[in-house]
């Protein structure tokens, strides 16, 4: 005589084998002139203004003249007499000069300012290998001719 069998368990089937995925809504298409950054840090990155650019162009020029690779004589027409003063004064002493040598030199971010529409305040890390200075200076339009010049300048 045989053994009685055990049933087997019994399998229900799913109604249906793949859940559904929730609706995606649409994608919208961009604006033109709208870009979207490529880089994560790209959205984070400052506007770039007139202003500002003119700011990192003279910050360059005049780390350039307080380092010796570039005369003082060169800022003159676009600074006022107190601010070319200071900058010979600050030539003369040279916090940013090295000593023998001329060493190569990195500028770090410009930060500006502008305390009315007519000034504009830079500040700029300046860093030669281990070592870092700051440069400040400020940046007005003259009232006629609406050229902007230097009229104060400090490093250390």
């Amino acid at each position: 005589m045989t053994a009685p069998t055990a049933a087997a368990p019994r399998v229900r089937a799913l109604a249906h084998p793949h859940p559904r995925r929730p609706e995606r809504t649409p994608r919208r298409p961009h604006p033109v002139g709208e870009l979207t950054p490529r880089h994560p840090r790209a959205a984070c990155a400052p506007v770039r203004t007139e202003r500002s650019q003119l700011a990192a162009r003279f910050a360059h020029r005049l780390v350039e003249v307080l380092t010796g690779h570039r005369p003082a004589g060169q800022l003159q027409r676009h600074t006022t007499l107190p601010g070319y003063q200071q900058l010979t004064a600050l030539v003369r002493t040279g916090p940013l000069r090295p000593r023998g040598h001329l060493t190569p030199h990195r500028l770090g971010r410009v930060y500006d300012s502008a305390p009315t529409p007519r000034a504009l305040e830079v500040c700029v890390r300046v860093e030669f290998g281990p070592r870092h200075h700051m440069v400040a200076f400020r940046l007005e339009q003259h009232r006629r001719t609406d050229q902007w010049q230097c009229t104060a300048v400090e490093a250390r």
